[in-house]
């Protein structure tokens, strides 16, 4: 499953050395950490500081594998590289000790066809010079055939015909499928095709976490359909607009909270998590999935997926908040396998937990919600006040207390309900 890419060059060598400096350097001097996390609360700081600590782990280990293989052992780098074919063909470059412009001379080639072959992970390249370089590198494939837990996915014949009807129903009402797709059969074919292709490359839906502990997503064909088609559209927006995400730039997340007082804030919301790498894209959700979001990652850009399954402001904006955590807490450790959340689950494991605080602490720190009359209020002023005081919008502490009391019947029409989809209708009609 795709994840950050290779240190395969030089150039990415120095640069990972400089981020991992970065890091080390923001860990060690509170001045240096204050400024990238200032006036987050408490429970947000810690968090962060433990995620750069991996962060600074899953590094460092990289830039090793790739000075291990400069060396002549291989053996980390091809852990890292695991089954997938293009990056199996970059460490066998680097275990022959060649630099690009050594490979390209032995193909008669020049330099920056490698260096764009490599870029992209051999993704784009056709099969005849695919196959050119691995001779070159004296690298030999083998057939392996995939397990029933894998094929089952790449035919319609191994899944729930009611389950296709649904998911090829919504796909045509929300745009999915081009308008030559309105036979059935055409539209099976596509669908299949699309999830197939999702499967080979990210994984089987076995490999979905959804952290939630009592239920079983193994056979979820719905749910990895929505994953695919959200997949997809970020495929299409990173190629044409080459997002970056960087984890030490941070201070991003205070006006994010901000922009939840605006009428348009989760459109502005969509745009300022863009203009730092992380895309959120709104897919309704299938009939039957109980997911309200997720966050995973496509070619190391941090994907959130939004359904507005509870059409309301409280909700987006916790939910929203929930899988930033994720991108922020989990780049490096879960974010890989993804994350797919009922956010009013009841079971949850450590890093759902730990999102969940980490969304709530940013929106309503904990310091001050432990202090305010808002917390046991019965009437709207004292809740109205302290979202002034945050600079958020009151319906979040509204849905706040509903859930804290596990009360649904008060501050119903406090909470923005109807509000979001609208605001995406125009982005949820076209795709």
């Amino acid at each position: 499953m795709p994840t950050k890419e290779l240190v395969y060059n030089e150039r990415q060598a120095r640069d990972l050395e400089a981020e991992i400096s970065q890091i080390a350097q923001a860990l060690s001097s509170d001045q240096t950490l204050k400024s990238i996390i200032d006036g987050l609360p408490e429970l947000a700081i810690e968090g962060i500081r433990r995620s750069l600590t991996t962060d600074k782990r899953e590094l460092t280990k990289k830039l090793e594998a790739f000075r291990q293989a400069q060396a002549g052992n291989t053996e980390a780098m091809k852990e890292q590289a695991g089954t997938d074919l293009g990056d199996i063909l970059i460490v066998a470059r680097l275990a022959q000790n060649w630099k690009q412009k050594d490979l390209a001379r032995k193909l008669g080639l020049q330099e920056q066809a490698i260096q764009r072959w490599e870029s992209e992970r051999y993704r784009n390249i056709n099969l005849a010079n695919f196959m050119k370089v691995a001779r070159a590198l004296s690298v030999e494939f083998s057939a392996k055939f995939h397990s029933s837990e894998v094929s089952k996915w790449l035919a319609p014949v191994d899944i729930n015909p009611v389950e296709i009807q649904k998911v090829l129903k919504h796909a045509r009402s929300h745009g999915w499928l081009d308008e030559g797709d309105s036979d059935d059969n055409d539209g099976t074919k596509r669908l299949i095709r699309y999830v197939s292709e999702h499967v080979l490359r990210y994984g089987t839906p076995s490999l979905l976490r959804t952290g939630l502990n009592v239920k079983d997503h193994a056979e979820d064909w719905a749910l990895l359909s929505w994953k695919a088609q959200i997949t997809r559209r970020a495929e299409r927006i990173i190629e044409s607009e080459r997002p970056s995400y960087r984890p030490l730039e941070l201070s991003w997340l205070k006006e994010l909270v901000h922009l939840s007082e605006k009428g348009d804030g989760p459109l502005l919301a969509q745009a300022l998590l863009k203009a730092h790498g992380v895309l959120l894209l709104i897919e309704r959700n299938i009939p039957g999935m109980e997911v309200d979001g997720a966050a995973f990652i496509v070619d190391d850009i941090p994907v959130i997926g939004l359904t507005l399954r509870r059409d309301a402001l409280d909700n987006f904006w916790f939910t929203l908040m929930h899988e930033v955590a994720h991108v922020i807490l989990h780049y490096r450790t879960g974010l890989a396998a993804g994350f797919f959340d009922d956010v009013e689950s009841v079971e949850l494991d450590d890093l759902e937990k730990e999102a969940n605080k980490f969304a709530a602490d940013l929106l309503v720190p904990e310091e001050v919600w432990s202090r305010s009359p808002a917390r046991i209020a019965k009437v709207s002023k004292p809740i109205e006040n302290l979202a002034k005081q945050l600079g958020i919008a009151p319906a979040i502490i509204y849905g706040r207390i509903r859930l804290e009391r596990k009360n649904f019947a008060i501050f119903s029409d406090k909470i923005g309900q109807g509000s979001v989809r609208k605001l995406f209708l125009p982005e949820v009609a076209n795709g």
